[in-house]
């Protein structure tokens, strides 16, 4: 029976999907080609991107107004409480806490994952092997994230002092005398350490996405700074920084949304406890441990809204360089 259903699903996927695609196309063709021809040109394009609006609008655009309005309801979603789940978000400490941590990943992750990428795309632009070199950081960024929480959480795997250590950097830190930390729950530092895995992880993109806009400076430009007297500090300061500025901007505001979203390391190297709860850990929690519905969707609201300025700013930056090409 399960056998029978994987070969159905299968069959749909390969040759029932395609057909329908194929189909579509031509009742869009034939559709149009009934239309006075002055009429073609506008209507086509609503014709083809038809099925694209109906996934976006069942998948997303739906969702999104749905979680809204659970967000004004009880636990149940029967009784309207008005803004009572967002009262509860903004005066409860564990929330509190979950909002700052996300400013910790916001400001850090970006700040790093940025700055690193942008110095290592300079670097690398200097070095005969640097292929090999952005091959080996961009890696990480080929691994999931629960695969890198994985990693790390061996790599911070605490035993007592005078046991043996299986973590690494541990290992490391005993080894040279000094006492075991416990990385993942010590909360003076434990945030950081989790903020340190989606650095290691995201470096690699901001260096692949800043070596490209590199690439894109005339090198008369910076042959002329050099003729001036510039050294390469004052270059990357006054020339390479104010030409990629654009792309730098795209990266941050790339990286402040995945810093608003984060999820899966909290999940897998804490599950939120020892004081390293985000908003969307928070979000998981009230929905499937807490079930309170409506307090889920109130942070998911939150969330949101936290995200639309920045997706804003990126589509804004897409649309001068459009204009600009």
């Amino acid at each position: 029976m399960i056998l029978g259903s994987r070969v159905i699903t299968l069959f749909v996927v390969l040759i029932g999907v395609p057909l329908v695609l194929i189909g579509y196309i031509g009742l869009v063709e034939w559709v149009v080609g009934k239309l006075p021809f002055k009429w073609r040109p506008r209507i086509r394009p609503w014709l083809w991107l038809l099925p694209a609006l109906a996934f976006l609008s069942i998948f997303l655009v739906y969702p999104s107004i749905y979680t809204i309005y659970l967000s004004f309801f009880n636990t149940s979603g029967k009784q309207f409480v008005g803004g009572q789940n967002y009262v509860y978000f903004f005066t409860t400490q564990g929330t509190l806490n979950s909002l700052r941590n996300n400013a910790y990943w916001l400001i850090l992750l970006t700040f790093f994952t940025t700055g690193l990428g942008l110095i290592f795309a300079v670097l690398f632009d200097r070095v005969r092997y640097e292929s090999t070199a952005k091959g080996l950081v961009f890696m990480p960024t080929a691994i999931s994230f629960t695969a890198a929480s994985i990693i790390w959480k061996l790599m911070y795997q605490f035993e007592p002092a005078g046991a043996v250590q299986v973590g690494m950097l541990n290992e490391i830190i005993t080894g040279l005398g000094g006492q075991p930390v416990a990385f993942t729950v010590e909360p003076a530092i434990n945030n950081f350490a989790l903020i340190w895995v989606g650095i290691w992880m995201w470096t690699g993109f901001t260096v692949v996405i800043l070596s490209a806009a590199l690439k894109g400076i005339p090198v008369e430009i910076i042959e002329a700074a050099r003729v001036d007297g510039a050294n390469e500090f004052q270059i990357f300061r006054s020339v390479i920084v104010p030409m990629i500025s654009t792309t730098i901007v795209v990266v941050g505001t790339t990286m402040v949304i995945n810093a608003l979203k984060i999820f899966d390391v909290i999940y897998v190297m804490t599950g939120g406890f020892f004081h390293t709860d985000v908003l969307a850990v928070t979000m998981y929690t009230q929905m499937f441990t807490d079930q309170q519905f409506g307090r889920a969707s109130a942070v998911a609201t939150i969330l949101l809204v936290a995200i639309i300025p920045f997706m804003l700013i990126n589509i804004r930056r897409f649309q001068v360089q459009e204009v600009i090409r």
